[in-house]
């Protein structure tokens, strides 16, 4: 009994785990259709294409769904329109938040976005109310094995990087968003294809918040990732090493 129903167990925990990994694939090829919609269908020519294969890349999805979905646009056969739409607002504690959506329903995904904010004691503000706490830059991800921080830095100086912060999981790179085309190629040319690579938003301030809150946000934060048209979350919360530990035990 107790060997069936920890198969049991097993099975759900990859149940979930494939639910998981199909809804971030998802998500990945909105954005390969959307940027191969912004500009050419061809990845040498369209920086922003190049950079979501680069992303569907990293999340190990199989070539042909890339292909198929850049193919699909190129063939004019793709009839999904979505939008962009960037939502700001408040969590608990105060925390600044950002949510970028790609949706076909503008209506669906506001009324999702604003259900999380307010079940979890938050709110939304309306759009500049909270990124101006934010700057937009570019951001490119190396795991620790690309490379020693000397000769991370380096490549990043040489790419015309801003800055770079290393540490034990591997090296974030930054750089402004009119120079993220040609540092990231840079960089590829000198490292390799990045882990991740994309235009994000990093908190100027964070505001640090107790455990009772930092456990609502985090549900807030799952709540809004799970979304499928949300694409991305950014938020300026600093929760202890400590808090962080007992909310994961």
């Amino acid at each position: 009994m107790a060997g069936h129903s920890q198969f049991k167990n097993i099975m759900y925990r990859k149940g979930a785990q494939d639910a998981k990994r199909a809804k971030q694939f998802a998500k990945l090829i909105r954005e390969v259709t959307v940027a191969a919609k912004s500009g050419l269908p061809e990845p040498d020519q369209n920086p922003r294409l190049r950079t979501a294969i680069t992303a569907a890349r990293a999340a190990n999805m199989p070539k042909d769904n890339i292909d198929r979905a850049i193919k699909r646009v190129a063939g004019g056969d793709d009839g999904e329109n979505f939008e962009e739409v960037r939502y700001e607002g408040y969590g608990p504690g105060g925390v600044a938040v950002i949510v970028e959506a790609l949706t076909d329903n503008r209506n669906r995904t506001a009324s999702e976005v604003r259900s999380a904010f307010v079940k979890h004691g938050g709110n939304l503000a309306e759009t500049g109310a909270v990124s101006f706490m934010f700057e937009n830059l570019g951001m490119i991800n190396y795991g620790a094995d690309a490379g020693d921080a000397d000769a991370v830095f380096e490549a990043a100086l040489e790419a015309g990087a801003d800055d770079v912060e290393s540490g034990e999981a591997g090296h974030d790179i930054f750089c402004a968003p009119d120079d993220f085309a040609a540092v990231r190629d840079s960089l590829e040319a000198a490292l390799g294809v990045p882990a991740q690579a994309r235009l994000d938003w990093r908190p100027q301030n964070t505001v640090e918040v107790d455990e009772r809150q930092a456990e609502t946000l985090m549900k807030m934060l799952d709540t809004l990732e799970d979304s499928d048209d949300v694409q991305r979350v950014a938020a300026n919360f600093d929760i202890s090493d400590e808090i962080m530990a007992r909310l994961s035990a």
